[in-house]
């Protein structure tokens, strides 16, 4: 079974940076799109970025371009997910996902396997 283990989270200062990390086993890493979905408390989960299988299909939702980047190191089936400029509005639990698709989409329901999620708080 595809097992995700997210890890990098933790308490930072409004402006600082962390990166996430996302490690993938139990299945082939390439032919896959990945994804970093985050969720508040009392709110429901939104999408934060993707990335297919090729860096051309990438992209991240409006409240965190220019200060997030999605990443993934294929070799090492790793997925992350530099946060810089970070605002107490990002606070959340984030979970990183696998994708049935090739290509980057923003919808969870194309996504089959889920991390436990990685609590990341940012101070004021």
């Amino acid at each position: 079974q595809v097992q995700l283990v997210e890890s990098g989270g933790g308490l930072v200062q409004a402006g600082g940076s962390l990166r996430l990390s996302c490690a993938v086993s139990g299945s082939t890493f390439n032919n896959h799109a990945m994804a970093w979905f985050r969720q508040a408390p009392g709110k429901a989960r939104e999408f934060v970025a993707a990335i297919g299988w090729t860096t051309d299909s990438a992209y991240s939702d409006a409240s965190v371009k220019g200060r997030f980047t999605i990443f993934r190191d294929n070799a090492k089936n790793t997925l992350y997910l530099q946060m810089n400029s970070l605002k107490p509005e990002d606070t959340a639990v984030y979970y990183c996902a696998h994708s049935r698709l090739v290509i980057a989409t923003m919808n969870f329901r194309d996504y089959d396997y889920w991390g436990q999620g990685t609590q990341v708080t940012v101070s004021s």
